[in-house]
């Protein structure tokens, strides 16, 4: 490393630090700020986004044909593509935000102790969270609106592909909150766009108090391992379909291929399913020619081929890779169980903890599953799909955490808080 590049390294250091102390400092504001005021902030970040539509649309055009140009895939680049119709939608989500009751200051439990003293659990905010994620801008307008209704301030570090649609959607949020008489520091995009820019913002220990990766299994180990500042993990969706010996044939078909194919580029869509040995001969071959004509390729072991060759499925032997994968396309993992302790122990084996799916008639047999499994959220005759922060009625999301401390399962704004334990006495002394 030369001189030059020290010196431009050590800049970088010094900019995201910086971004991060005004954060702070824009975090200590919010936390007294009252509902109205955020509420009437994040409405006039949504009218600002309406307003400014065509700006945001001129920037992130840019993103897109650069993403084109350097063979991005296809399902990535939708993912990052704006159109006006989008940009209405995530202005009416963070209207949907505003309309949620606010966290702060709730108290969680109170009690009078046996001295006197008044004690209560009040919801307080985490303070200065660092959002870091890939080509999605919405969740840069998301993190935003779902911080600030909490009290937080949010330091966005998106990836390098967004980089000028994060900055127009940025910059039309922050004149917002001037014009609210809010700090625009409380929505910041950090500085730089190196990997060493994220390294700063990952060991920022003291000024942020919480880091939330959002993306694929490599960023999210990236962060898990290389942060010093805590992190919520989030979001890698092995997920399984397990169809039990007592399930409905027609119910579960509708259950997988819902499961599968409503939406592939998501962390919630199913990746495997499972099928109890003695329904395999009813179910297997319904459901792979569901499977086909939604155009979904199965990697099914020797049980499953038999069906898949007389469905005239897509069909590739499954392999361990296969078992581990999140595809995020059309192609699941498939395999015939002898019992729903394999179903169990295979899913035990290869899940990520994020969301798992038992299709049965038995009450005894769900309830065996909802026990034996270890997932933030566990699906009975239902889809995987609904694992979402709006679907849970909790409005918008921040991510889906598969972790087990503090939040676990659809993040909404209560989990951006943490509590403070306010003793009230009157002159009482410890003897």
């Amino acid at each position: 490393m030369d001189d030059q590049d020290f010196d431009q390294q050590g800049s970088e250091r010094a900019a995201v630090l910086a971004a991060a102390t005004r954060a702070r400092l824009a975090a200590a504001v919010l936390a007294a700020t009252p509902r109205g005021r955020k509420d009437a902030a994040i409405l006039a970040m949504a009218d600002a986004l309406d307003k400014h539509a065509a700006q945001v649309l001129e920037a992130n055009a840019a993103d897109v044909e650069r993403a084109r140009g350097d063979g991005t895939d296809p399902a990535l680049v939708d993912r990052l593509t704006l159109t006006t119709e989008r940009i209405g939608d995530i202005a009416a989500a963070l209207r949907q935000v505003a309309d949620l009751p606010d966290p702060v200051g709730q108290v969680v439990r109170g009690s009078t102790l046996a001295n006197g003293l008044e004690l209560r659990q009040v919801r307080v905010p985490l303070g200065v969270v660092g959002i870091i994620y890939e080509a999605r801008p919405n969740v840069t307008v998301d993190a935003a609106g779902l911080c600030l209704k909490s009290g937080n301030a949010v330091l966005l570090r998106g990836s390098s592909s967004a980089q000028a649609s994060n900055t127009a959607l940025v910059s039309v949020m922050t004149d917002a909150l001037v014009g609210c008489g809010l700090p625009p520091e409380a929505i910041q995009l950090v500085p730089g766009t190196s990997h060493e820019s994220v390294s700063y913002l990952m060991t920022a220990r003291g000024l942020v108090d919480v880091l939330i990766p959002r993306g694929g299994a490599g960023l999210i180990r990236s962060v898990v391992q290389g942060s010093t500042v805590p992190v919520i993990e989030t979001g890698v969706g092995n997920c399984h379909v397990y169809v039990d010996a007592a399930a409905d044939v027609t119910k579960a078909v509708a259950i997988l291929v819902n499961s599968k194919a409503q939406r592939t580029s998501v962390c919630n869509a199913a990746e495997t399913f499972l099928v109890h040995a003695g329904i395999a001969e009813a179910f297997l071959p319904a459901a792979l020619a569901a499977l086909a004509d939604a155009g979904v390729t199965v990697h099914g072991d020797e049980r499953v081929q038999r069906f898949a060759t007389a469905a005239g499925t897509a069909f590739a032997p499954v392999t361990e890779q296969d078992w581990l994968a999140e595809y995020y396309s059309l192609d699941i993992a498939a395999g015939v169980v002898d019992s729903l302790d394999d179903a169990l122990a295979h899913i035990r084996r290869y899940g990520t903890g994020h969301t798992e799916a038992i299709v049965t008639d038995s009450a005894q047999a769900a309830r065996r599953f909802v026990a034996g499994v270890d997932a933030a959220a566990v699906m009975v005759n239902a889809s995987t799909r609904f694992t979402d922060g709006a679907e849970f009625g909790f409005g918008a999301e921040i991510g889906i955490s598969t972790q087990k401390l503090h939040a676990r399962g659809p993040m909404g704004l209560t989990e951006l808080t943490s509590t403070t334990y306010v003793v009230t006495g009157d002159g009482h002394i410890r003897s």
